[in-house]
């Protein structure tokens, strides 16, 4: 197997999904919430209301601003091979996946992810979206030469 490697970009479209997504399931659990705060006797589950909406937000910020790849630990580049995939990061790091690297595409072919033992025997795990790569003819190149983690 030849070196494949290649480089992501912000996928602004996932991110609009992710919005449509995310803004009205945090909205509502928050304003049902504040609905339930103000209801005699139903204060009770306006704690797990509130921890619901803070954990989606979370979530999706989290989501958002590592497909338009702002976060410090996210993937900007990657370099395959038949012993090694090596990943590097928006804050300058290298990650290099070396041992018990498994691949996982998913059923819509969509996304994929990655999961390895690094260098210093931490699990790193990994998830890319078509969106983040430069057309779709270098997604599936990227996905043929991953399939022999599979």
């Amino acid at each position: 197997m030849r070196a494949v490697t290649q480089d992501l970009i912000a996928d602004r479209k996932g991110v609009w999904w992710d919005l449509i997504l995310y803004v009205p399931t945090v909205s509502v659990l928050a304003l049902i919430g504040t609905k339930l705060w103000y209801s005699p006797g139903s204060q009770s589950w306006t704690y797990v209301l509130v921890f619901l909406a803070s954990f989606f937000l979370i979530a999706g910020v989290n989501r958002v601003l590592g497909r338009l790849l702002i976060l410090p630990k996210a993937p900007v580049a990657m370099d395959i091979d038949k012993q090694r995939v090596r990943i590097k990061l928006r804050n300058g790091q290298v990650v290099e996946l070396v041992k018990d690297v498994r691949y996982f595409p998913d059923f819509a072919g969509r996304s994929f992810g990655l999961a390895g033992l690094d260098l210093h025997g931490r699990r790193q795990q990994f998830v890319f979206h078509k969106g983040q790569f430069a057309d779709l003819a270098a997604y599936r190149h990227i996905n043929d030469a991953l399939r022999h983690y599979a």
